[in-house]
């Protein structure tokens, strides 16, 4: 078993978190990532507040571990934040603020509440904000990861992190699929590992199976980052990019992005259509460059535990390098 700061300080037995993916996590897989001994986050933003209590409902009837909830900030409305708190999970997860936006208020909120406050960064000054406004957990996300990141990548900015906030627990995320990959996290000197594609392609998780197959039959050099799904969604994310699989969908939409502004919602209903019908050529599918380690669709509680297991072999192994 490995220990680090953060399963102590969620007493959890896996350094392993779910990353708060709205409309790729839901009750099920939380639950089931959670019971296994890693930690289950579960992204509200496009919820409603009955869908926010509903899901901690049923989060909780399978399990009694502790379990996350995840708001993006720039998009999260008052009543949505307020059911979070009445939901009164262990970890209040958040990202993507504006920059006007005041997390210490936020921070002291969750405190209050009793829960602890794990904010994702994309950028080193992110993290120390973060750390300035009294947050609990850092997660340093690299642009390797799927859904909307930033454009550094995962090695230099998890090390200028865990180099800043040596006193923080820091979570690595973009880019780990497996127990190596988790293992590397921890050498850097992270205390654990946030993965969001890996997840994806779980019995659980609420994706259609041919956008789950896709990601298992990605050799991870189909996707690029990209404004087309924000356009498309009707949303601006602040500062971010939508990592997504460069398929037929995308392919027509390259260098039209204009075009395509004028005409999102005529090309909306496409993409939900797409969806509906599991068509991962025609739908946006956001996944990260680690598709291309994913094998294969698994339960999410077998694959939190062989995860761990694999860690616990890497770390064992590349020790064996030091002699003397």
């Amino acid at each position: 078993m490995i220990k680090t700061r953060l399963t102590d300080l969620l007493g959890i037995r896996h350094p392993i978190v779910l990353g708060g993916m709205s409309r790729a996590t839901a009750a099920d897989v939380v639950g089931a990532v959670s019971q296994a001994g890693g930690l289950g986050t579960l992204g509200i933003s496009s919820m409603t507040p009955d869908d926010i209590r509903t899901s901690c409902e049923r989060i909780r009837s399978l399990t009694s571990a502790p379990f996350g909830l995840n708001a993006l900030l720039f998009l999260a409305s008052p009543e949505q934040v307020d059911a979070i708190f009445a939901c009164r999970p262990r970890v209040v997860a958040t990202a993507w603020r504006r920059p006007e936006y005041d997390i210490r208020a936020l921070v002291e909120r969750v405190h209050a509440s009793g829960a602890l406050h794990m904010h994702q960064a994309d950028t080193l000054d992110e993290a120390k904000r973060a750390a300035e406004a009294g947050v609990d957990v850092v997660v340093a996300q690299g642009t390797e990861g799927g859904g909307h990141v930033g454009v550094m990548a995962t090695l230099p900015l998890a090390r200028m992190v865990i180099r800043a906030l040596p006193n923080l627990p820091v979570l690595v995320a973009g880019g780990i699929a497996d127990g190596a990959g988790i293992a590397a996290a921890l050498v850097l000197g992270a205390d654990g590992a946030l993965l969001g594609t890996r997840f994806l392609a779980t019995n659980e998780a609420p994706l259609p199976d041919g956008y789950k197959r896709a990601i298992v039959a990605s050799d991870g050099h189909d996707t690029l980052i990209s404004e087309i799904p924000d356009i498309v969604s009707g949303q601006v994310w602040p500062g971010a990019y939508a990592r997504v699989r460069r398929n037929a969908f995308i392919e027509e939409w390259l260098g039209r992005e204009g075009e395509l502004r004028r005409r999102w919602r005529e090309v909306q209903p496409q993409l939900q259509a797409a969806r509906a019908a599991g068509d991962a050529d025609r739908g946006t599918l956001l996944m990260g460059e680690d598709a291309g380690l994913i094998d294969s669709i698994e339960p999410a509680g077998a694959l939190v535990s062989r995860l761990a297991a694999d860690a616990e072999t890497a770390l064992r192994e590349r020790g064996r390098l030091v002699s003397g």
